[in-house]
């Protein structure tokens, strides 16, 4: 997935866990437990604001865009001509 979640390493540098945060930001543990396995399809704006608040961060220390490489033509299967 080129969006990478970088929730816990946020959490490890603020020395806090998932349970007193999920009570500051509203949402349930279990979702914060989502959010950072990165098994969400979304995240509204407010939920990010909320914890970006709370962990004195901005939206980029939690959420990264990695790029990823395309296939080359021997993995993708065609042959270039």
């Amino acid at each position: 997935m080129p969006i990478v979640v970088n929730l816990d390493v946020m959490l490890a540098k603020r020395k806090m866990r998932s349970r007193d945060l999920a009570p500051l930001v509203g949402i349930t543990e279990q979702n914060i437990s989502l959010l950072k396995s990165g098994k969400v399809k979304g995240v509204r704006f407010d939920t990010l604001e909320r914890i970006c608040a709370v962990l004195n961060c901005q939206p980029g220390d939690i959420l990264e865009f990695v790029a990823q490489e395309a296939p080359t033509p021997a993995e993708s299967g065609s042959i270039p001509s």
